[in-house]
């Protein structure tokens, strides 16, 4: 059933896809308990039996709050398996007999992604559990019309975070990994990274091509991988009644030389080409 959904969103848009998958992570998606709590975060906490004790509670800056009956409890760099352990051992000290504790994330606060470039709705991020990139790209608003074809996550290394979005071509020996967004339009979760505190993901923008002539919309226009002549055209709105597609010209940089070169409609243009439609002869 899921194949036959995401068969039928992918003819009708990509990005529907990654709605639909991303909606899926989230409901399988439970509240690790391997979870590292930091400041900022907000803890529910079931003290089962007894509603009194039970609630919302803010970890403060010094990775601690406040309980009912214990008083501070330290739950930074500590997991929620760890804090309900902690909780546990307290109450029975000399107020229960062997008290059932849970420990959930309400809001996650202290940890975050930062998603920029070619994306509608660039920015920070909490990371919540296990946060997948589709997940990441579906809250920014999916990408734009000039995104490249590929996502790219730069991370730094274990251990490392970073208080700003980190570049590749400026963070020495950060690992880059490339993701071909097409992948993961056609419903492929192979490469659906999972990603960690201070990840970025960068949409770089797509290369152009130009297309001049007879065509009803001159321009740039981006181009993806493996475009072909016949795809450029059309983003340019396609030939007009005057042109010819059977003399078309790209114009290409070849080793700081302009070369022309006669081109055929299922051609792959190159990033930069100038793709030039005559008028017919008649």
């Amino acid at each position: 059933m899921l194949a036959g959904l995401l068969s039928l969103m992918g003819r009708r848009g990509g990005f529907a896809v990654l709605f639909l998958l991303a909606l899926g992570a989230s409901l399988r998606a439970q509240p690790p308990t391997d979870y590292v709590v930091g400041a900022q975060d907000v803890l529910t906490i079931t003290v089962w039996n007894q509603t009194d004790l039970s609630g919302k509670f803010a970890v403060e800056a010094d990775g601690t709050f406040t309980f009912p009956l214990i008083g501070r409890v330290k739950a930074g760099g500590l997991t929620l398996r760890d804090v309900e352990l902690e909780l546990k051992k307290r109450l029975a000290d000399g107020f229960f007999r062997s008290p059932q504790v849970s420990v959930a994330i309400e809001q996650y606060r202290s940890q975050r992604i930062f998603v920029v470039g070619e994306v509608r709705q660039p920015g920070t991020y909490p990371l919540t559990g296990d946060m997948t990139l589709i997940e990441a790209l579906a809250r920014a608003g999916s990408t734009t019309e000039n995104a490249s074809g590929e996502a790219l996550v730069v991370r730094q290394s274990q251990g490392s975070t970073s208080e700003k979005p980190l570049l590749p071509d400026e963070t020495p020996g950060a690992e880059v990994t490339r993701v071909d967004i097409k992948e993961l339009q056609s419903g492929s979760l192979a490469r659906n990274v999972v990603l960690r505190d201070g990840d970025t993901i960068f949409l770089p923008r797509a290369e152009a091509v130009y297309v001049f002539g007879q065509v009803k919309n001159p321009g740039a226009y981006p181009i993806q991988k493996d475009t072909t002549v016949l795809q450029a055209l059309s983003l340019a709105g396609g030939v007009t009644d005057h042109g010819s597609t059977a003399r078309v010209k790209i114009i290409r940089l070849v080793s700081g030389q302009e070369i022309e070169i006669r081109a055929k409609l299922n051609d792959i243009v190159r990033p930069n080409d100038t793709l030039m439609v005559p008028e017919r002869f008649f």
